[in-house]
């Protein structure tokens, strides 16, 4: 995958993560990883359409996901992955996809996003290889973003 497709979400995680969390990530060393089935792990695809097709998975541990939607809520507790947290998380992502499609179209390149998807069945992406971002958030643990193209 092109760098000129991958900056603006890195661009855009920090952004928003620091928006909606006030926690400024640290970004670790992009790779090229194998995505795995994980029964701890929640999964959010965004797909992407237009100047380049691909999918942006979101693989977050799910106490990360905890951790990250009380922090969204202002620190309010949250024990379980209900429905509450699933919309919470999905909207954290499409926020982040969001804001790197615009800055993707401010630099000549149309895309559009679908709706967040939850993955329920991981198993559709076992053992594909993708450019994967990691990112770290102190006191909340680390995630993973994964762009397929």
């Amino acid at each position: 995958m092109n760098a000129q497709y991958i900056n603006p979400f890195l661009t855009s995680s920090i952004h928003v993560i620091e928006t909606m969390i006030q926690i400024k990530p640290s970004i670790g060393q992009l790779v090229l990883k194998t995505l795995q089935e994980r029964s701890d792990l929640l999964m959010l695809k965004i797909g992407i359409v237009g100047a380049f097709q691909g999918e942006v998975i979101f693989c977050f541990p799910q106490d990360v996901a905890l951790k990250i939607v009380s922090s969204m809520m202002g620190g309010y507790p949250v024990a379980e992955m209900d429905d509450m947290c699933r919309s919470a998380i999905s909207e954290l992502g499409n926020m982040i996809s969001g804001n790197a499609s615009t800055m993707l179209y401010n630099e000549g390149i149309v895309v559009d996003i679908t709706p967040p998807d939850i993955m329920s069945d991981n198993l559709s992406f076992a053992e594909r290889k993708a450019i994967t971002i990691p990112l770290s958030l102190s006191d909340i643990g680390d995630f993973d973003i994964f762009m397929i193209a």
